[in-house]
């Protein structure tokens, strides 16, 4: 288990600058492999893929009651064995410790 995976997200209402792209590169690190950062750095996303729509939609399901809980959302795209999971913190237009926190904890769901 990560420190990122037993942190708690904290609110972000925006009003603090967005990680600079060595800080969250310093975070990617500690996540697998598969979470990439986007969007000149601005966003971190991950593909996934199972072997059926029953383990996709639970995948899914199991990200959202991470946001649920931690009170961050990422945007979510699925189709029948593949979903992919992209965070981006809007209020600061730009990655915190809050996406790779959430994203640390879905590393869990599938370790």
């Amino acid at each position: 288990m990560s420190e990122l995976s037993k942190k708690k997200c904290v609110p972000c209402e925006g009003g603090v600058p967005p990680l600079d792209l060595a800080a969250a590169t310093t975070l990617k690190n500690q996540l697998h492999t598969r979470w990439k950062l986007v969007q000149d750095g601005k966003a971190l996303q991950a593909a996934f893929s199972f072997d059926n729509y029953w383990q996709t939609t639970a995948f899914v399901n199991a990200v959202a009651w991470i946001a649920h809980t931690q009170d961050h959302h990422p945007d979510i795209r699925f189709g029948y064995k593949e979903a992919t999971v992209h965070y981006w913190t809007h209020a600061v237009d730009g990655l915190t410790e809050n996406d790779f926190i959430c994203a640390a904890k879905i590393d869990e769901l599938l370790a």
